[in-house]
C-alpha cells in the first residue's frame, strides 16, 4: 500500500500495518520524537502564508485597521472581517468600492511604512521555529500578501528564515483570494498544483488555497469555521517528514 500526492491518510489508514511500518521505520532512521497521528497528509510541496500562519502580528494588523476604520467612519470588526490575508489596497476597494483606486493605493503605501517599522509584538507562531527548522531542505515557498519590504521585517523580528522561493505582493498582479500567488509559488517549485500543500490561516488565503486545486491546513482560530482539508491551532500540531522519492509526509496532531 502507498500514497499518491494529493491524497490524506485518516485514522483508518494511519492504524494499518502499512502506516505503523513507516512509523517503525521512522524511528530507526532516527524520528524519535515522531507524535501521535491523527491525520496524514501527502504532497510534494509546501506552500506558506506568513501572517497568522508562521509570524503573530495581529496586534499590528489589527491597530492600524482599526484607525483605518475610524478615518473612514467604518466599523473595525467588519474592517477586520475583510482585511485578514489581503493586500491593503484589496481591502480598501472591498469595502469601499466607490473610492478612487489611486486613494486606496496612497493608504497601502503609507500603511505599508508604518508597518515595516512596527515590530513591537512580532513573534513567531507556537511551532513555527521547529516547522521551519524541520522543512529546510524540503520543497516550499511563502506566499504572503506582505511586500518584500514587510516580509523581511516581520520574518526577521520573529526569528525566522525567509524561504529561498517567495511570492509577495509585488509579485502577483491580484490579491487573495485570487490564486495567482499560489499558482505561481507551485511554478516556481516545478510542481503541479495537486502536489501542493498550503499552509493559510485566513478566509481570503484559504479560499485562494482552494481556488488553486490545493488542499489548505488552516492555522489558528480564524480558519477554524473555513473548512479547510485539516486545522490545527497552532505549528506544534504538525510533523514534517521527508520520504522517498520526493514525497513529504505532514502529520497532524488533533
Amino acid at each position: 500500500m502507498g500514497f499518491q500526492t494529493g491524497e490524506v491518510a485518516y485514522p483508518a489508514v494511519v492504524g494499518s500495518d502499512w502506516f505503523q511500518g513507516l512509523l517503525r521505520d521512522s524511528v530507526n532512521r532516527g524520528y524519535n520524537q515522531y507524535m501521535t497521528v491523527d491525520a496524514t497528509l501527502i504532497a510534494r510541496g509546501l506552500l506558506l502564508d506568513m501572517d497568522s500562519t508562521l509570524v503573530n502580528s495581529d496586534a499590528v494588523v489589527e491597530r492600524l485597521w482599526r484607525s483605518w476604520a475610524t478615518a473612514h467612519n467604518l466599523l473595525a470588526d467588519d474592517v477586520l472581517a475583510v482585511a485578514h490575508g489581503r493586500q491593503g489596497w484589496a481591502t480598501m476597494a472591498e469595502l469601499l468600492p466607490e473610492r478612487p483606486v489611486e486613494l486606496n493605493l496612497a493608504d497601502n503605501a503609507r500603511m505599508l511604512a508604518e508597518e515595516i517599522t512596527s515590530v513591537e509584538g512580532v513573534v513567531p507562531v507556537a511551532g513555527a521555529p521547529s516547522f521551519m527548522a524541520a522543512i529546510a531542505h524540503l520543497p516550499h515557498a511563502l506566499v504572503t500578501s506582505a511586500n518584500s519590504a514587510l516580509t523581511d521585517s516581520r520574518m526577521g523580528a520573529a526569528g525566522l528564515p525567509i524561504p529561498a522561493i517567495r511570492v509577495t505582493s509585488e509579485s502577483v498582479t491580484f490579491s487573495k483570494p485570487d490564486p495567482e500567488g499560489f499558482l505561481k509559488a507551485a511554478a516556481e517549485l516545478g510542481l503541479s498544483p495537486e502536489d501542493c500543500l498550503v499552509f493559510e490561516d485566513s478566509e481570503a488565503g484559504i479560499a485562494a488555497g482552494k481556488a488553486a486545486r490545493m488542499r489548505v491546513i488552516g492555522v489558528g482560530q480564524r480558519a477554524a469555521a473555513l473548512a479547510p482539508t485539516a486545522h490545527v491551532r497552532d505549528l506544534t500540531q504538525i510533523r514534517v517528514e521527508a520520504l522517498a522519492d520526493g514525497v513529504i509526509a505532514v502529520h497532524v496532531r488533533y
